[in-house]
Formats: C-alpha cells, sequence, structure tokens
C-alpha cells in the first residue's frame, strides 16, 4: 500500500510543486510545550482529525464506523483520556462514524455540532453513546469561540436552518472550525458546499487549509481558494474523489498540497510561527 501511494506520490509530483514555503517545511517534528499538533487520519473517503497541543485534545470528526479506533490508539500512546472538544461537523456517516467509540471511551468534556438530527445508523449509535455518558451536546445556531493553550477556537454554525431537500445538501449544515497559533491560522471546512463557502467566503486567509468536501468539484472552490490564500491544503480524500479541477485550483494558489489518499496520515506541527509537515511518503503532491 505504502509501495502504492509513494508511486502516486511521484506521478502527482509532475503537476504539484513540492513547495516548502516559509510556513509549510516537510520535516518531522514532535510535540513540545507551546506547539499544535495536527493529525489527518488516512480514512479513506472520510475526515478524523485530532489537534494536540500541551494540556488540550480536540477531535474535528471520527471518519466512519471503526475509525474511531485509529484516534483513540494516538490518544492512549500520548497516555490521554481526556477530550475537550468532540467537534462533528455534519452527521454524514464518514464524519459522524467513529464518535460513539470515542464518546464510550475517553471523557468527552464538549460535544459541537450543527442543530439537526442525523438519520444513518451511525448517527444513532453517536445519541446512544451520549446517553450512555449523560453527555449533552451544544447544537450551535450561533458562531463558539474558545481558547486551549493559548490557542484559539472560533466554529462557525451554518447561518441558514434548511438548505434543500437532497441527500448532500446536508453538507452545508458543516460546522467550520477557525484555529489561530500566534501567526499561523488552520481552517477546517468539513464538507461545505457552495452555499456554506458563499457564508464563510469572508472568512480571512489562513496558513493552512482543509479542502472542503474531499476535494470534489464546488462550482465556487476557486473563488474561496483566492480568499483564503492558503500556504498548505490538506485533502482528506480517496483518490477517485480527488477532482482534477480542484487539483489545478489548489496548483494556481502555490499551496504545498497533501491528500491521505496519496501521503497517508499527515500530521501538521506549528510553533506559531510556521507549519512543519510529515508524512508518511515524505513529499507534497
Amino acid at each position: 500500500m505504502k509501495k502504492n501511494r509513494k508511486a502516486a506520490a511521484l506521478l502527482f509530483s509532475a503537476f504539484f510543486a513540492a513547495l516548502a514555503l516559509f510556513s509549510c517545511n516537510e520535516k518531522q517534528e514532535q510535540t513540545a510545550a507551546g506547539e499544535l499538533k495536527v493529525t489527518f487520519f488516512d480514512v479513506g473517503k472520510a475526515d478524523a482529525i485530532l489537534l494536540q497541543s500541551e494540556n488540550a485534545n480536540v477531535v474535528i470528526d471520527c471518519g466512519e464506523k471503526g475509525d474511531g479506533k485509529k484516534i483513540s490508539k494516538l490518544l492512549e500512546e500520548n497516555e490521554c483520556d481526556t477530550i475537550d472538544y468532540l467537534i462533528i461537523t455534519h452527521f454524514d456517516k464518514d464524519h459522524v462514524g467513529g464518535a460513539a467509540k470515542l464518546i464510550r471511551s475517553f471523557d468527552i468534556k464538549n460535544v459541537l455540532t450543527p442543530n439537526y438530527d442525523g438519520t444513518v445508523e451511525e448517527y444513532d449509535k453517536y445519541v446512544g453513546a451520549l446517553a450512555e455518558k449523560s453527555i449533552t451536546p451544544m447544537k450551535l445556531t450561533e458562531d463558539v469561540s474558545f481558547a486551549l493553550d493559548g490557542i484559539d477556537y472560533t466554529v462557525y454554525a451554518p447561518k441558514r436552518d434548511f438548505y434543500g431537500n437532497n441527500d448532500s445538501d446536508e453538507n452545508n449544515f458543516s460546522l467550520v472550525t477557525k484555529v489561530v497559533h500566534n501567526k499561523n491560522t488552520l481552517l477546517f471546512t468539513g464538507d461545505a458546499m457552495e452555499e456554506r463557502l458563499e457564508e464563510i467566503m469572508d472568512i480571512g486567509e489562513c496558513t493552512l487549509l482543509k479542502v472542503p468536501y474531499h476535494g470534489r468539484k464546488l462550482d465556487n472552490l476557486s473563488d474561496f481558494l483566492s480568499a483564503v490564500k492558503p500556504k498548505c491544503a490538506v485533502v482528506c480524500t480517496s483518490s477517485s474523489e480527488f477532482s482534477g479541477k480542484v487539483q489545478d485550483a489548489l496548483k494556481k494558489t502555490g499551496a504545498a498540497t497533501y491528500a491521505t489518499c496519496f501521503n497517508g496520515d499527515i500530521t501538521a506541527v506549528s510553533d506559531g510561527k510556521q507549519i512543519k509537515i510529515s508524512t508518511e511518503t515524505g513529499s507534497s503532491l
């Protein structure tokens, strides 16, 4: 599997410049005091992201059923038994799937979700796990801000309570999280589609962008990329989901771009001035 990823990464390197910008250097780095470490897990066409600072852990989405084990393993390796914030961007099975595992395994201090009810089996298991632990989630109708270890988090709620009747319209309920660590800004966009991107078009520039909707084509993605001007971009995706047009758009930004389908697990470490990236394949696309 890793050989295939390396071969794919080499093929794509002719398409994407393997940039090492001042804010995105490819280098393995251990988490230390004052740092923010972000792990983007390779869980196929799904999102599972762990943010770790000196004394706090934040999880943004949990992949599909069974993917919670990967997040749990990394937390356990770091002797962590607490998740300060569990953020479920929306209730598609590839975002809420591993939530029940985490809720049952860890002390969850806060759960943030959009204000609607899911329809998939994985959502029902998540609700059951919350009930077992007597946890009441915060269903956001307004933006919420908090700070952990001197790092500022803002979670942006959707601005509408209805986006359409199609299953894909659920993506527009995605919570969007902006994390400011001194001079670095990290932006996590869930599965935001065109309507949701319009709502956050003025969110400001970022150092690192988690590309929305698994790198699928969106009509206004180029406009969004022009607005946020990422220096690094990470795509949580399978190779079949990663649109060629999105790859073109990312190339035009000049951002060093990484994708879990080619790079495996991706780790970004912010020291507040730079963001250093390490991957299983060791190169951007």
